[in-house]
């Protein structure tokens, strides 16, 4: 299972979902379908733009985990 941990990062880089909206010009609708884990892929361009934003690794907003694991 992959889980999104793009609230964490959030935290951490303490910035809003509306402003990395703004960062990387992706709708709002689409940032919080993505955060809340119920999108079915993530283009590669999504990804870079939010790694840019964020200042981070996709690993730090992708995580695998077997089923049942938390």
């Amino acid at each position: 299972m992959i889980t999104v941990n793009l609230d964490v990062m959030l935290a951490k880089r303490k910035m809003s979902l509306t402003e990395l909206s703004e960062k990387v010009d992706i709708t709002l609708a689409n940032l919080s379908i993505l955060k809340t884990g119920k999108a079915k892929a993530v283009r590669f361009s999504t990804l870079d733009a939010l790694c840019r934003a964020l200042q981070c690794q996709p690993g730090d907003i992708l995580a695998f985990t077997e089923d049942g694991e938390i």
